[in-house]
Order: C-alpha cells, then structure tokens, then sequence
C-alpha cells in the first residue's frame, strides 16, 4: 500500500510535468500530443506511465463488451484525465471521478491544456483518499 507521502509526491510531479508541457507547447493542440509530450516528461521524473488503459465496464455483476477508456495511468495509483478544451464542463470532472470509482482509485487529476495559464487548467479530484 503506497502511503499518503508518496501519493502526494507523485501528485507533485505531475503538477510538474503538466507544467513543463504546457511551458514548452502552449495552448492550441490536440489532446494527443500534449498526452504524448506528458508521458515523457512523466518517464523523465521516473514514474512508471500507462497510456489508454482499457477498463471494462460491469453491469449488475456482468462484464459488458465495451471499455472506458483512462488516458494515463501513474504508478497504478492515480488517474489523469486529459482534456484540451475551452472550457472544462462538469461532464469532465464526473468522468473523471467515474473512472476513479471504477478502477477503486483514490487520487485523478483533470489536466486541460487549453488555458493560457496552467495552473487555470488542472482539477484534483479525491475519491475516499486515506480514509
């Protein structure tokens, strides 16, 4: 079980990362490329990365033939949800925190890279963290 020490230091480095792709890119492109770019940044800050991680979805106990899909997994510990949109909508954070439920996650973070500011554009989100 990873502690709330180390939860908050990998927080801190995707922070980070999300920074420096934001820094290095600007606002203005697609989705996948700043998800490329934060994948990089995240190897460079050595936290282990899964891109597009399927997650199966469950209905009344039966495994249904269709998948969310995470955009990154950090660490098998914490969602990021990716967006690079106008405006980040309500929809987004409760995809979000779906996911989160679902794959039993504790911390995600909503990072819109469409902002002219950062730090405009990342949402933590907590679902029953350390309780």
């Amino acid at each position: 079980m990873i502690s709330k020490t180390e939860f908050e230091e990998i927080g801190r480095k995707i922070v980070q990362a999300s920074y420096e792709v934001h820094k290095e890119l600007g606002p203005g492109l697609l989705e996948s490329v700043y998800e490329i770019c934060l994948v990089e940044e995240l190897k460079n800050l050595n936290l282990k990365v899964e891109r597009q991680v399927e997650l199966p979805v469950n209905f009344k106990g039966k495994v249904l033939d269709k998948k969310f899909v995470i955009d990154l997994l950090v660490e098998n510990c914490i969602i990021i949800e990716l967006k690079a949109v106008e405006v980040l909508l309500p929809v987004h954070e409760v995809q979000l925190v779906t996911y989160m439920k679902l794959a039993d996650i504790k911390l995600g973070y909503l990072v819109n890279f469409n902002v002219p500011l950062i730090k405009q554009g990342i949402k933590r989100k907590v679902n029953n963290y350390f309780l």
